[in-house]
């Protein structure tokens, strides 16, 4: 069994450009991974695969039993209600798999958004569709749902398409990768870390193909211009005009090259070098390569004179009913350390009390994980009124960050992973001395991830990161700490 989308092409009503051109591709048995930038077309082709949208063109073949699962789980699923009175193996399976209690169904809009994913996953592989669509299932929940989820989503025998920025999911469950970008699809096969890597080589060959070509261009224009001017000396010497009408052994050389047609050779020659400066340029043209913003953005950072930027002595931080016993904690001034551990365990509180201890000195930037209205005028305020040559600055960084820098100028809003970007470019020209960012990977696809890996991957100061995402906080960070449930709470683990 294997499903077939052959030259699709979709439009939504209220856009001129299509949200997909001519995409063909068989989706086998096992997972298939959809990966590409946010806004090119992923959720469209998922629902085209289900059948939720008719193309304008091109055929999906052949007809099977789908289910889609939205982003947003805070709907019920249609079938809930089946699936809390079910018993059958499968259900009695899921829930214990997902962990999922039998009053959740009943009480939907009370749960976590972490419960509600677990829930509607549960309730897609309970209806054991040909075609399951995944979009997004680990985005916004901790770790442990993100290992459920994975665990449940690994039994699933029919045909799967993974819409995800979670590179730890797709290499864990993906034989294939689709990758959208501009209007263009690839299928590679793998896992994402073997597809991206696939693609880097053929990125590599193409920037070396296109060096090459812009040698051999060099050197034929070189070429062309010697034999141009060569030409021009052998036209001069043909020419009677300057030799005296007395000088009768010049003007018998003159009339025995053109008669011999020696002089003319360096003029077909120059001909043909402008035909094989045409092909140099053609191959140089058609040599694609990706652009890339790899610079440097922290050029004038660098980590605080001061060894040591924050110290605290053990305590127990109040969570509501419960607790987060935290040990002595410091931070050194080249510390890159990763927080880690289950949604409502203390983070993002311990976060905030660290920053409340900061000496008066200490030069840092906190981009929280969800940044208020107020926040984001005062973000985009900030860009509005900077010099142009600050400006531009700020919008070379947010182009490294893989976002268009005209979107941050236009209008009085950009979406949250752009804002975040925002506010991490405003805060690097203040040279800050520790970076603190709160899940700074939600909402953001995985070039967007990869781009803000390698910026803060070289980072020279202090870094405080809160992330789920396991694969960035083993790139960024050289520290780990660690929340997990203890008996009356959660206690942190530095070592």
């Amino acid at each position: 069994m294997q499903l077939n989308l052959s030259n699709i092409e979709y439009t939504y009503p209220s856009t001129a450009e299509p949200a997909l051109c001519a995409v063909t591709a068989t989706f086998p048995r096992g997972w298939t991974g959809i990966v590409g930038d946010n806004g090119v077309g992923k959720t469209t082709l998922a629902l085209v695969a289900c059948g939720l949208l008719r193309p304008d063109a091109g055929t999906v073949s052949p007809p099977l039993f789908s289910a889609y699962c939205a982003q947003d789980a805070k709907e019920p699923p249609d079938n809930v209600v089946d699936f809390a009175l079910a018993h059958d193996g499968l259900a009695v399976r899921l829930r214990r798999e997902l962990a999922i209690e039998d009053d959740w169904p009943w009480r939907h809009v009370t749960l976590s958004g972490g419960q509600q994913k677990r829930l509607q996953v549960a309730c897609a592989l309970w209806a054991a569709p040909d075609v399951l669509a995944m979009d997004e299932p680990t985005n916004h929940v901790d770790a442990s749902t993100r290992r459920a989820i994975s665990d449940a989503l690994s039994h699933f025998d029919g045909i799967g398409l993974l819409i995800s920025h979670d590179r730890e999911l797709l290499d864990t469950l993906c034989t294939q990768c689709l990758l959208i970008s501009k209007g263009t699809v690839i299928m590679r096969p793998g896992g994402y870390s073997q597809a991206s890597s696939q693609a880097f080589l053929e990125r590599s060959s193409a920037v070396h193909a296109r060096d090459e070509a812009r040698k051999e261009k060099a050197r034929i224009e070189r070429e062309a211009r010697r034999r141009r001017e060569e030409a021009s000396r052998a036209a001069g010497k043909r020419s009677l005009r300057g030799i005296d009408k007395h000088d009768a052994d010049a003007r018998r050389r003159v009339r025995v090259a053109v008669v011999t047609g020696k002089d003319g050779q360096a003029g077909r020659l120059s001909s043909r070098m402008a035909g094989r400066l045409e092909d140099a340029e053609a191959r140089l043209a058609a040599t694609r390569v990706e652009k890339r913003y790899e610079a440097n953005v922290w050029l004038d950072a660098e980590p605080s004179r001061r060894k040591l930027l924050f110290r605290m002595g053990p305590c127990s931080i109040p969570l509501g009913d419960a607790s987060l016993v935290v040990p002595a904690l410091h931070i050194g001034n080249t510390d890159h350390i990763g927080l880690v551990g289950d949604n409502g365990s203390g983070k993002t509180t311990l976060v905030r009390r660290i920053v409340e201890g900061l000496a008066e000195t200490t030069r840092f930037l906190y981009i929280p994980q969800e940044p208020d209205r107020i926040q984001e005028r005062a973000a985009l305020g900030a860009l509005r009124n900077l010099p142009a040559s600050q400006c531009g600055r700020i919008l070379s960084v947010v182009a490294q960050l893989n976002s268009d820098p005209n979107r941050m100028l236009e209008g009085d809003a950009v979406s949250p992973g752009e804002m975040r970007k925002l506010m991490l470019a405003l805060g690097i020209v203040e040279r800050p001395q520790l970076v603190i960012m709160d899940e700074p990977t939600n909402h953001l696809d995985i070039e967007s991830i990869e781009a803000l890996e390698r910026v803060l991957a070289v980072y020279p100061g202090a870094l405080l990161l809160i992330s789920h995402d396991a694969a960035m906080v083993e790139a960024v960070t050289n520290v780990v700490w660690r929340t997990r449930p203890v008996e009356g709470g959660y206690e942190l683990v530095t070592g």
